[in-house]
């Protein structure tokens, strides 16, 4: 097996892979179908309600990280991943009813994405950290390459076939696809038995150690979180400015609205196979990516028609998550294995704890000022971390 995808040779970590893959395309097909259903049957195109949506799918994430970290630290991640998928299968499978028989509601959307959030809390750092539990140190940072391309190929599949199925059956449709992914990921960590990385002995040494301390004296992983921040702030916003550019600036519909993902995919995808290849992630990929992702995203914002628009999803798929895959294998590679819970906690809060303020905010500016704004807003925060990263990478002559 070639050098990209060596880690699927590990039996514990294949299945991971396979059941994850099946669970991110459930994931991106009921999030297209989510906005689709608040901005087009349930609202009159409200951007505001949008961003509340994504604002309660993300605020448990940032409440409760300290908690979910230590959680993540102390217990078995095989059993909290599988209570969480669990609970999600059971969030949407009411969806799914309330929207299949006509009962559905706005409350009831956001009641639900609200628990789903809950539940992705605990999820995310079990995710993030059981990955070096499956895994050789050696191999790491190709499987957290390849955690990145299954993410990647559902966002390219997901959205566009969800487009498809909202088009041909419905909404609702989308979200029973959503329930058989679940059981996927569920059936497949059933069957993966953990080692463990380090002893308790480990564990009870890094109790006393806190995440802020660690991070302070390990300067390269503080600016990784930083530009993690401004990627939260500014970067993964496409939930609303894609559908509010698909609508209000170029007047088209639900299959032109998951193609938009599905295009993206493939930049994002080809971003995750090259980080899967690079046997060591660098500060340097971070600075160019984030230069071409503030690049394309500014030309998006002016994009002259929805062809133009959908062909820059390209470069902004594959910048934005080069800068993503990198900065998330050197905070992996250079954390002690008895924090990594708390500190892949603290990264799932940093990435996606700015969306319950920005959301809102951005929905706001598509409502005053027109969708373009919305992307011109973003564009201009990925300029932000770009010339900072570009100091600091000639201040340090670095890496």
């Amino acid at each position: 097996m070639s050098r990209t995808f060596s880690s699927l040779a590990i039996p514990d970590y294949r299945r991971y892979f396979i059941g994850a893959t099946a669970s991110n395309i459930g994931m991106w097909m009921a999030r297209t179908g989510q906005s689709w259903l608040v901005l087009t049957q349930l609202t009159r195109g409200d951007a505001v309600s949008l961003g509340l949506l994504t604002s309660l799918m993300f605020i448990p994430t940032l409440v409760l990280t300290p908690l979910t970290g230590w959680v993540a630290d102390r217990f078995p991640k095989k059993r909290i991943i599988i209570t969480a998928q669990v609970l999600l299968f059971v969030d949407i499978v009411l969806l799914a009813v309330l929207t299949l028989t006509g009962h559905v509601r706005l409350w009831h959307v956001f009641l639900l994405a609200f628990l789903d959030g809950l539940a992705g809390a605990f999820d995310g750092p079990a995710r993030q950290s059981i990955i070096s539990e499956l895994v050789p140190p050696a191999s790491l940072s190709n499987a957290i390459g390849l955690g990145s391309m299954s993410f990647n190929t559902a966002r390219l599949l997901g959205p566009g076939a969800a487009g498809a199925l909202i088009a041909l059956l419905g909404t609702g449709t989308v979200f029973v696809i959503n329930a058989v992914t679940y059981v996927v990921l569920i059936t497949c960590m059933a069957r993966i038995g953990l080692r463990r990385p380090t002893r308790s002995v480990g564990r009870n040494r890094g109790d006393k150690v806190s995440v802020g301390a660690y991070l302070r004296s390990h300067p390269e992983l503080a600016l990784m979180f930083t530009v993690a921040g401004l990627m939260g702030t500014f970067a993964f916003n496409q939930t609303i400015t894609n559908p509010l550019m698909t609508i209000e600036v170029f007047g088209k519909g639900a299959g032109e609205f998951g193609a938009l993902g599905s295009i993206m995919g493939i930049g994002s995808l080809t971003a995750a196979f090259l980080a899967a290849r690079r046997p060591r992630p660098r500060i340097r990929h971070v600075v160019l990516s984030l230069g071409a992702f503030a690049g394309s995203l500014a030309a998006s914002s002016l994009a002259p028609d929805f062809t133009t628009f959908m062909v820059l999803q390209i470069p902004i798929g594959l910048s934005s998550v080069s800068v993503m895959v990198t900065a998330n294998a050197m905070v992996q590679i250079g954390t002690a294995p008895e924090l990594r819970g708390r500190v892949m906690a603290l990264w799932g809060a940093v990435v996606m704890g700015p969306a319950p303020f920005v959301s809102p905010l951005l929905g706001l500016v598509g409502a005053q000022f027109g969708a373009r704004a919305t992307v011109a807003v973003c564009a201009a925060g990925i300029l932000f971390a770009f010339l900072g990263t570009t100091v600091y990478l000639f201040v340090h002559e670095s890496v």
